[in-house]
């Protein structure tokens, strides 16, 4: 047994997984600072993979449409796919009407999230660490606020910059995580 008391293989494995954790909170922090650092174009970014992503899933189910075994299913299958390849088309034809469609997904996101974070944190309270995730739980519910409050003029700008703080602050409770992990199995 380790001073942490955990077998060794398993303090090992919790090193080991502390390291990625580590590792992918700073490529995360790095991402974050690089979409504030150019909001704008992170939030056309984030508009044209989302509605070419929109536009793929549309065509993928029109095509799986021909492969249902009922008309009426089918039918209605195709038409679902066929508004969403035309909302996937939208979004990529008008990436700046897309931001505003996305800012008001971004408060219901940022919203959800903020909830999840907290509770999580406040299960795994005693974990070191724990503190960081209740801080990006906060702060997901202050950008949900921000955005709402300024919507829609606040499309052009807040989904790069808050998506871009989202991260960031992701970045940092994961690097917390994993050193609290780290220490928890005894470095």
């Amino acid at each position: 047994m380790t001073d942490s008391g955990l077998a060794p293989n398993v303090a090992k494995q919790i090193r080991s997984g502390s390291g990625w954790m580590i590792a992918y909170g700073v490529l995360l922090v790095i991402l974050g600072v690089m979409a504030i650092g150019s909001p704008f174009m992170a939030g056309i970014s984030t508009t044209l993979l989302v509605g070419g992503f929109v536009f793929a899933g549309g065509l993928l189910q029109c095509v799986h449409a021909f492969k249902c075994s009922s008309f009426g299913w089918g039918l209605w299958t195709f038409v679902l796919g066929l508004l969403t390849v035309v909302c996937g088309a939208l979004m990529l034809a008008h990436p700046l009407l897309g931001l505003g469609f996305l800012t008001m997904l971004l408060i219901i996101y940022f919203l959800t999230q903020g909830f999840v974070e907290i509770l999580h944190a406040l299960q795994i309270k005693p974990v070191q660490g724990w503190g960081f995730v209740l801080f990006s739980g906060i702060v997901s519910l202050l950008l949900a606020y921000l955005l709402w409050r300024q919507w829609p003029v606040s499309g052009a700008w807040a989904v790069g910059m808050l998506v871009g703080m989202k991260i960031l602050f992701t970045g940092w409770a994961a690097i917390g995580v994993g050193f609290g992990a780290r220490s928890l199995a005894g470095r």
